[in-house]
């Protein structure tokens, strides 16, 4: 029976337990995300975080593995030209992933090739330790940096004779249903369930005044897409997260990950 004192945590495990939980299952979590900006009501690690969160969960509901310290990386590129026209800006506007002329912070954002050879640095180190079965938890929803992951994963599984696979954090459905979005009611949700003075959407304007996509890098799951809203408001707004809802999301997800990682598990 797994208890809450089962300790999850690479870091704070010794040699002998590391080689103890190895022997048990050749698992390892390896949380990541960018540091990146998620308007002025949410911080900056809210995609690692939110990995982090599920991958220890995970793993203390599963009672085998271990997760990895959170690696705080990711990439981003430049939005072509429809998207930008999406998100409301002019035509021919330069724009990197969330950072739109309005924030207040930087995003640190790695090239891709960077990003790719940070993840293979420390998927090296663990099939050398003899881990066999790695499972990436991943907080962050751009396209290329999960074609990043995703070229990992083949390369590891067809060269090192190891199982490896990746999935999001966050619950299928969402996007499924193409409401995957950005700084929205569900990350801010979240944050809200995990630590509630993390979330401050005093900095947000009144509920009345509606929030446009480029005014707070705060995008819907549409925004990214052909079915953008035509007046580029976001939808699913941030001022409507609680708790209550990020919790009830959170669990989802934490279910959905255990179940991708015991099939996994049982890959041959």
């Amino acid at each position: 029976m797994v208890t809450n004192d089962f300790e999850t945590r690479y870091e704070w495990l010794r040699p002998a337990q590391l080689i103890e939980r190895k022997k048990e299952c050749p698992l390892v979590i390896m949380p990541l995300g960018p540091l990146e900006y998620h308007g002025p009501h949410l911080p900056l690690g809210t995609d690692a975080l939110n990995a982090t969160a599920v991958a220890h969960a995970c793993c203390r509901k599963l009672g085998k593995g271990v997760v990895m310290p959170t690696l705080f990386a990711g990439t981003e590129r430049e939005r072509d030209p429809q998207l930008v026209e999406a998100l409301g800006f002019k035509p021919g506007s330069y724009i990197v992933g969330m950072d739109f002329p309005s924030r207040l912070w930087n995003s640190h954002y790695f090239p891709e090739e960077v990003f790719a050879l940070m993840v293979a640095a420390e998927l090296d180190i663990l099939v050398g330790q003899g881990y066999h079965d790695l499972f990436i938890v991943n907080g962050h929803g751009a396209t290329n940096h999960g074609e990043v992951l995703r070229r990992l994963c083949v390369v590891y599984r067809n060269t090192r004779g190891v199982r490896i696979d990746f999935c999001l954090s966050y619950p299928q459905d969402i996007f499924d249903a193409g409401l995957g979005g950005h700084a929205d009611i569900v990350e801010t949700s979240m944050l809200a369930h995990y630590r509630p003075e993390s979330v401050d959407l005093d900095t947000l304007p009144p509920q009345e005044i509606p929030i446009h996509y480029q005014d707070f890098s705060i995008v819907d799951g549409p925004g990214f897409s052909p079915h953008y809203d035509r007046d580029h408001v976001v939808r699913t707004d941030p001022r409507e997260a609680t708790a209550e809802r990020g919790k009830a999301w959170f669990d989802q997800v934490v279910n959905e990950t255990v179940t991708k990682i015991e099939n996994f598990l049982k890959q041959g």
